[in-house]
């Protein structure tokens, strides 16, 4: 198989210079009514920040509507944000005009959900992929269609067979691939996946991510990796970042966001994953998440989670949290976090108000309003009406055992 030299420096013990570094990245929408009034602003983004290094991935998760897409899309200027910097190898991308912006992109592609609504329907697959060396690049027809074929075959897909095929006779998988291709086809220093897997079957999941995986270690990548999946997320993931209602909740090591989320609401992702204990056997059925999520045209003041949180005090409702780091690298924007995720109770909550002195408010699922609301627990008598929560030290994270169900496949 032909592979690409590189000279791409790759991670070391020693913590080397972000490749890019997002810093207080701010992304709103103005929503008009009839007539063209104002009617409202979409907070889509709101102080996002963080680094990622060279041959690292960066998973990011969180549910629909969090602002995964848009930060991306952000991030590369396809949607100027509002305010905030990006410094993309050393450049900061905010401050580069139109054609500057077009040079830089260069170095940073992206392979979306939906490879047909992607690719061309009218090029063959060739033609797809030599576009980018068309517009960055001045190589002749020859040099074009040998690089083509070069690409083809480092994902996997035949040139002789699907070279002049055209978007409409591949499969989805094979779609994607040609995605891939294009999406490498200047040696960029990062890739975003913009749910790059989710509209493929489990089968075709496996093999693009040992893709996925092939490029990065031959090539060097360094991946942005958006997704729903969180067993996905944690294969193919070196950190992970957890995006709510536009900010970012924790951000940390991806096996220790794991095993001890220090957020309630990346607890509250993982305990909705079904599974199976594999030492009873047992079914573990998925704990919603009670509760709608609030509208990113009002979101609630301070902590944007804590309408939904158990943990809720009236603290929550008047400061907004920082990200604040409880280990290495491990970073969590709660002022009550978790100390372990499979022993936190309504007691040990008591125990945190005792020492505090104050008395803390439960908000109530269905409470939308600005201040906290719900019922109050006392620091000296219990509430019976406590909410349930479960406080088996020995409960199984499930998600670690799916994930490595899914680390054993390699079909490459």
């Amino acid at each position: 198989m032909t592979t690409i030299e590189t000279t791409r420096p790759q991670p070391v013990s020693a913590e080397p210079e972000p490749i890019m570094s997002v810093q207080n990245l701010v992304q709103e929408f103005v929503t008009r009514g009839p007539g063209g009034v104002k009617a409202g602003v979409v907070h889509a983004v709101s102080d996002v920040s963080f680094d990622l290094f060279p041959g690292e991935t960066l998973g990011i998760v969180g549910e629909t509507g969090s602002g995964k897409s848009t930060l991306a899309r952000a991030i590369i200027g396809v949607d100027r944000p509002k305010s905030g910097v990006v410094r993309f190898l050393g450049r900061d991308l905010m401050g580069l005009s139109k054609r500057d912006l077009k040079r830089a992109r260069k170095d940073i592609q992206m392979v979306y959900q939906d490879p047909f609504g992607s690719l061309n329907p009218r090029w063959r697959v060739e033609d797809v992929v030599a576009e980018p060396l068309l517009g960055h690049t001045r190589m002749g027809r020859h040099e074009r269609r040998e690089r083509v074929r070069e690409l083809l075959d480092l994902v996997g897909l035949n040139p002789d067979t699907y070279a002049r095929r055209r978007p409409m006779e591949l499969s989805g998988g094979q779609a994607q691939r040609v995605a891939i291709a294009r999406a490498i086809a200047l040696n960029p220093a990062l890739v975003i996946c913009d749910e790059a897997i989710s509209s493929l079957d489990v089968l075709i999941q496996a093999q693009v991510l040992n893709l996925f995986e092939k490029l990065r270690s031959e090539l060097g990548l360094s991946y942005v990796f958006i997704a729903h999946d969180l067993a996905t997320v944690k294969q193919i993931s070196d950190r992970v970042a957890v995006m709510h209602l536009g900010q970012l909740a924790e951000i940390g090591p991806a096996e220790e966001i794991y095993r001890a989320p220090r957020h309630p609401y990346t607890k509250a992702l993982l305990d909705s994953i079904p599974g199976l204990d594999p030492e009873t056997g047992i079914a573990k059925r998925p704990v919603p998440l009670a509760g709608e999520p609030p509208s990113p045209l009002n979101p609630p003041s301070g902590c944007r989670f804590r309408t939904r949180c158990p943990r809720a005090q009236d603290l929550c409702a008047e400061v907004e949290p920082r990200l604040v780091e409880h280990e290495p690298g491990h970073f969590a924007s709660c002022h009550f976090p978790l100390e372990d995720p499979a022993t936190f109770s309504v007691e040990s909550l008591r125990d945190s108000i005792r020492s505090t002195g104050t008395a803390a408010t439960v908000v109530a699922p269905d409470e939308g309003a600005p201040g906290p609301a719900g019922a109050d627990i006392d620091a000296d008598e219990p509430s019976p009406e406590a909410p349930d929560v479960p406080d088996d030290p020995d409960a199984p994270l499930l998600l670690g055992q799916t994930g490595e169900a899914r680390r054993g496949t390699d079909l490459l």
